[in-house]
């Protein structure tokens, strides 16, 4: 895994699923960059090279580290990313025809190139919290509904 470039993980959309192995060794690394998440952290390289990460980057490392640890596959993707449908579809979890109607609908924003349509991932997550929102807000009514009936919810 060590010879794996982090440009052709984001380039080929690859998901790197983590052996018990590489989740064991992603569990510890994650309680002690947690514990040092305060602080300045730096890393010993093989070679000996020492670098300093910014601090900001620490709890994005804690949380893929936990991902793995947790035995999840862990995909990084810009917030400027331009995904296909099927990218975004998978994204979504839905299937790209459904996707393709929700673009013909207007309900997600999406431009063309050439004769492929785009669609950043920056919209696609606002589209998902628009849409989580929605479906917190229904489950709330329904258990409004349900109380006000005497349903015993």
């Amino acid at each position: 895994m060590a010879d794996i470039l982090m440009a052709d993980i984001l380039e080929s959309g690859t998901n790197l699923v983590p052996d018990e192995v590489d989740s064991e060794l992603a569990a510890t690394a994650s309680r002690q960059l947690a514990r040092a998440a305060k602080d300045s952290v730096s890393v010993r390289l093989e070679d000996g090279t020492d670098l300093q990460l910014p601090k900001a980057v620490t709890p994005l490392l804690v949380k893929i580290l936990t991902e793995m640890a947790q035995g999840n596959a862990v995909t990084l993707i810009p917030l400027h990313a331009e995904l296909t449908t099927q990218e975004a579809a998978n994204l979504l979890n839905i299937s790209r025809p459904h996707l393709n109607k929700l673009l013909e609908a207007g309900e997600l924003p999406h431009h063309k190139v050439g004769t492929h349509r785009r669609v950043r991932f920056q919209d696609l997550e606002a589209y998902r919290a628009k849409r989580e929102r929605e479906r917190e807000d229904n489950l709330s009514e329904l258990a409004k509904q349900a109380q006000e009936e005497g349903m015993g919810y």
